[in-house]
């Protein structure tokens, strides 16, 4: 599956002079570098970001229900239980025309008396096709030269639910339907090109090959950004008009669409609208196709030339008559679409993490997952990890795993108090043992005040360390929002003599304390503050070496 990239401005360090040098956290690289595919050439990437972010899926035994009850999936375990002990079947391994219609009538696609229509019959075969292609039906020649087909090997495991075995044939099936949606856009009209057919069938076969790789590109951009869009969309909000997939797949990011791409994207919904249905077949997707009737209506104002010369336009975006704008089409990526996407960009090399990964591992693991992880939603982490725990004992654990003045610490403590602040109340006994941590005292004592409590001060030493740990955890994870860090700098305790505040900031022993610093004297707004902030780095810079 092709990665879909992005255009992204630059992405610049959180911390200035890259120090400390080891154990680099997400807010230290670009884009670029954070979400890649780890195989390909080097040299085939550009300065784009491939976006694949977490998603969150249902239980196995979800996904597994939801496969088994695809009508096309349904179909094929059931013709293959059919074929017990053995069924004949013709040369090719298709079933014999006796038993086409009695297939029909097996899946309820025709009634169990009277006349089978040759629309059942074809259906019934399809079921058959897919599994063959399955391997849920073998099929051979006997000993004594006849043509017979029995069920696969797969076949109980499949009945009874195993979810290796439904998922994997799901996933086969839908690759097979991937394929085939691709194909089908790829074929020329019929009847176009008939003339030519004999002259030069080697370029008709090159110009059909480049055409159903261009189209299974497309599929699969298009999948990828339902993908992105799905995992950051509110539960219930995960349905796409296709013309805002179709837009978001021509327009550049952060431009207006001009009368060209307007055009561009009508095509497009037209194209991608019937490679969509195909995929809904197999429960990928939940799609609403384009109305036919409206590449019969015109438009009062003109709409946007298709291919085929029918004229439609995509709807504006907040078009108030959702009943009107869902006539454009719109398509919703199912759980096991999400499922079928994230095994396809894996297969490519990507890296495409499930929410909860990390939850599974023990506080230190947790923490050091999320600030060394480069795609990880650390919020939904931790309320993972929180679930099902026991609020003091898990504190407790977060505490302890908070603890370390290596380059992540700062980021751990903060994440730490993150989760405090979802267990509240309950955490407090836990939080009192660490009051007088010279590590973690003073931010113990901050939220134990949130929490309404009444508590000492710490210590003048414990203060300014802390003042640098959380400024240096927002340093880290500000992503260059030069705005986040003003507002920080400018919140500063510092007194009508900052000479003598930043004279004690650039003693305190912490491995951040010189970029703090150096940050301070570049965006404080008091020159004279500033220029005691910088002075004190230069102060702290000398005291490293």
């Amino acid at each position: 599956m092709a990665g879909r990239s992005r255009n992204t401005p630059e992405h610049p360090s959180a911390a200035a002079g890259g120090e400390p040098g080891e154990g680099l956290l997400p807010a230290d690289f670009e884009l670029a570098d954070l979400y890649g595919a780890r195989g390909g050439d080097e040299e085939d990437l550009d300065d784009s970001a491939v976006l694949v972010p977490p998603i969150t899926l249902p239980p196995d035994s979800e996904l597994v229900a939801a496969a088994l009850a695809v009508p096309l999936i349904a179909h094929a375990v059931a013709l293959a239980r059919w074929t017990l002990p053995h069924r004949a079947v013709d040369e090719f391994g298709d079933l014999t025309d006796g038993d086409r219609e009695a297939a029909a009538r097996l899946l309820g696609l025709a009634p169990a008396e009277g006349e089978v229509s040759e629309e059942a019959v074809v259906e019934a075969m399809r079921a058959w096709a897919l599994a063959c292609d399955l391997d849920l039906v073998e099929t051979g020649t006997t000993t004594e030269g006849e043509h017979a087909a029995i069920p696969g090997p797969d076949l109980e495991a499949a009945e009874q639910g195993d979810p290796s075995v439904v998922l994997g044939l799901w996933l086969d099936a839908a690759g097979i339907m991937r394929e085939l949606a691709a194909e089908a856009d790829s074929l020329a009209p019929e009847g176009e090109g008939e003339e030519d057919e004999e002259d030069a069938p080697e370029d008709e076969l090159a110009d059909v090959e480049q055409a159903r790789e261009a189209a299974a590109d497309l599929l699969d951009e298009a999948l990828q950004v339902l993908y992105e869009m799905t995992a950051f969309a509110e539960p219930g909000e995960e349905t796409v008009p296709l013309g805002v997939l179709a837009a978001l797949l021509v327009v550049p990011e952060g431009e207006e669409p001009d009368e060209e791409m307007l055009g561009d994207i009508t095509d497009l919904m037209v194209t991608l609208d019937p490679m969509l249905g195909d995929l809904a077949e197999l429960g990928l997707l939940e799609h609403r196709p384009i109305d036919p009737d409206l590449f019969e209506e015109e438009d009062a104002e003109g709409g946007a030339q298709t291919e085929g010369g029918a004229r439609a336009e995509a709807p504006a975006q907040g078009d108030p008559d959702e009943q009107e704008a869902a006539r454009f089409g719109t398509v919703r990526l199912t759980p096991l679409g999400q499922y079928a996407v994230r095994e396809w960009l894996m297969e490519q090399g990507y890296d495409a993490p499930l929410v909860g990964e990390l939850a599974e591992g023990d506080a230190e693991t947790l923490l050091r997952g999320i600030t060394e992880s480069t795609n990880v939603l650390p919020d939904q982490e931790l309320l993972a990890w929180l679930e099902g725990r026991e609020p003091e004992g898990a504190a407790r654990e977060l505490l302890a795993a908070a603890r370390g003045r290596d380059a992540q610490g700062p980021v751990r403590r903060m994440l730490c108090v993150v989760a405090l602040d979802e267990l509240g109340g309950p955490a407090r006994p836990a939080v009192h043992e660490v009051v007088d941590d010279p590590e973690l005292g003073g931010a113990a004592r901050a939220w134990l005040r949130a929490q309404g409590e009444e508590v000492a001060a710490p210590e003048r030493s414990v203060a300014l360390w802390t003042a640098v740990d959380s400024f240096a955890a927002v340093l880290l994870t500000s992503e260059g929002d030069a705005g986040r860090l003003r507002e920080l700098v400018a919140g500063l305790p510092v007194t009508d003599n900052p000479a003598s505040y930043f004279g004690e900031l650039w003693r305190v022993d912490h491995p951040y304390t010189a970029q703090v610093l150096e940050i301070v004297g570049e965006l404080h707004l008091d020159r004279a503050v500033a220029k005691e902030a910088r002075k004190a780095a230069f102060r702290a810079r000398s005291q490293q070496r």
